[in-house]
């Protein structure tokens, strides 16, 4: 039986300032635009890390019964070493998931953001069906697209939305970068497991593009996360402090651009999700400065 510690462990705590970055990011658009709603943004916190949360035991429930995690290197796998009863992870993916829908359902309600409402239920089921079903995405390539869409797009822009009742070009920029820097976390997560991934038949994006490939696509994701600051200047020039994050990032460039492998690639998952929350709160930062100088 696994221990607490395990399944906090497996729940990989390292991914979740995936979750954190597009609500700081999004409440920072949302005062921007003049109305910025704290309970709002808690209740979008809520479902951000529920779904998180969800999607990881999800992963490691449905990886772990088709024997995908038998030899990994990284963080804990309850099903694939043996520590939790399957069934018993599965339950634990579904109740994050619970979690997620009833704050989610809270929140369009409170806002009367109806609208979010069928997006809200694709991202329970698109978490679910990124290693789960018969035809899993996640095992055809798509996952950093759904990382992209889900954690960037629909979490930034969702979150503004419920505070502002509006979306702005400041806030579709930001989220552009905070999932470009989320996918990011995925494209080094599956760098490191491409010699497994591949001999288990789950073809990732990292497996399709290759060790090389996959380096520079890792690069050009960060490149993109700075580049919309640039944009963001268009309409807030103090959005230029999200370029202080970027020493964040240096470990885990050299370690992507270096050649490292395996376990070696392990910082480089913790340092890329540094550089998301320090990116999401240094514009925020930001916003804040720039808002008090109206």
């Amino acid at each position: 039986m696994a221990t607490l510690h395990e399944w906090v462990e497996g729940a990989r705590p390292r991914t979740l300032p995936a979750a954190v970055a597009p609500v700081v990011a999004g409440t920072a658009a949302a005062h921007l635009g003049g109305h910025p709603v704290i309970a709002f943004a808690v209740l979008a916190l809520i479902v951000a890390l529920a779904l998180q949360v969800g999607v990881n035991y999800a992963n490691d429930y449905s990886d772990g019964i088709r024997g995908t995690d038998a030899e990994r290197v990284g963080p804990v796998r309850l099903v694939g070493q043996g520590l939790a009863e399957p069934g018993n992870v599965k339950i634990a993916a579904f109740a994050a998931f619970g979690l997620a829908a009833l704050a989610g359902l809270a929140l369009v309600g409170l806002a009367e953001a109806w609208a979010l409402l069928p997006i809200g239920i694709l991202a329970v089921i698109a978490a679910w069906y990124y290693t789960g079903g018969k035809r899993p995405y996640g095992y055809a390539g798509l996952g950093e697209v759904m990382v992209f869409v889900f954690f960037g797009l629909v979490a930034t822009l969702g979150t503004e939305y419920t505070q502002l009742g509006r979306i702005t070009w400041w806030g579709t920029l930001a989220a552009v970068g905070i999932g470009a820097i989320a996918s990011a976390i995925l494209v080094a997560n599956n760098l490191r497991d491409i010699p497994t991934d591949r001999v288990a038949g789950k073809h990732t994006l990292a497996v399709r593009l290759g060790d090389r490939g996959t380096r520079a696509f890792w690069a050009l994701l960060i490149v993109v996360s700075l580049a919309v600051c640039g944009a963001m200047w268009v309409w807030a020039p103090w959005s230029l402090l999200g370029l202080a994050a970027l020493p964040v990032i240096v470990p885990g460039a050299r370690a992507v651009l270096g050649g490292a492998t395996g376990r070696a690639l392990v910082p480089a998952l913790a340092t890329t999700g540094l550089y998301e929350i320090a990116y999401a709160v240094l514009l925020a930062i930001g916003v804040i400065v720039q808002v008090a100088q109206r």
